[in-house]
């Protein structure tokens, strides 16, 4: 069945976990739908994990149009859900009202998400009333590092935690139909999704959050660059991706790749005749 907001929101009324992954191509893409995961987000994450910046900020527009229409070609029955980038949003109602709008067109996405809590309530809005479905994400907003000081856990004071669930609330006002739940104590995550009638996906929020999501290099072993204490790595890959190289690199090295079977044959007697 076609994972939609609709379904989304079945789901938390029903009591049914979501999954959710990120992904940056069509090979993935075509994975992880097959696998029946019911959201893909294609996360400004991969600033990081695919295009090797230290941080989400330089992120363009046109680098997530790119990555979100190859996700698009991919799937089948999973939603697809494109981050806006930094200050794509931020500047303006309008400014975020047109680039959501070619997320949508020229990404082929079928949702955007894009990071705060009521201050973007106004962006929300007028994005939801062009008819392009918003998930928001209040918590850790990898977007706003530099103003957190860092990757650190958010709500953990009363007034911090007081200040979450506003946030969860306005923008459930404001029209979004998920919120991201990002590095938030469990008890809070819990809290908020018992207190607003949109699903929570969870990210470093613990089990009471109505669904999941974690980059896939992250939860496959294939990003060494930091591992968060959030992330159960369920194989790892990046462990045999290495030995498979270094097995084609000895291969190729001994001449045993390409053995006879890799090869294409051809009347020989053509080669005596050439000149």
């Amino acid at each position: 069945m076609k994972n939609t907001v609709v379904t989304f929101q079945e789901a938390k009324d029903k009591g049914e976990k979501l999954t959710m992954l990120t992904a940056y191509d069509y090979s993935t893409a075509k994975l992880i739908d097959e696998a029946g995961i019911n959201a893909i987000l294609v996360g400004d994450s991969l600033g990081m994990v695919v295009l090797g910046y230290e941080d989400t900020i330089s992120v363009t527009m046109e680098d997530m149009i790119h990555h979100s229409a190859a996700v698009a070609r991919g799937i089948k029955e999973t939603l697809l859900i494109t981050d806006m980038p930094f200050m794509s949003y931020q500047t303006s109602v309008y400014d975020a009202v047109v680039n959501a709008g070619r997320l949508m067109k020229e990404g082929r996405a079928q949702a955007v998400k894009l990071e705060g809590g009521k201050e973007v309530c106004p962006q929300i809005r007028a994005i939801v009333n062009a008819s392009i479905p918003v998930c928001a994400h209040i918590g850790l907003t990898p977007q706003s590092v530099n103003a957190f000081g860092g990757f650190k856990v958010q709500g953990k004071g009363e007034e911090a935690a007081q200040k979450l669930l506003d946030d969860a609330r306005a923008v459930e006002e404001a029209g979004a139909f998920a919120v991201v739940l990002e590095c938030v104590p469990q008890a809070l995550a819990k809290k908020i999704s018992e207190s607003i009638h949109i699903p929570t996906i969870g990210i470093g929020a613990g089990g009471g959050c109505d669904g999941q999501v974690l980059v896939y290099q992250d939860m496959l072993a294939m990003y060494s660059d930091m591992k968060p204490k959030f992330v159960k790595q369920y194989a790892q890959i990046g462990d045999q991706m290495r030995e498979a190289f270094r097995a084609y690199k000895q291969d190729v090295a001994e001449g045993t790749f390409p053995a006879e079977e890799h090869s294409f044959k051809m009347d020989e007697s053509i080669i005596d005749r050439l000149y």
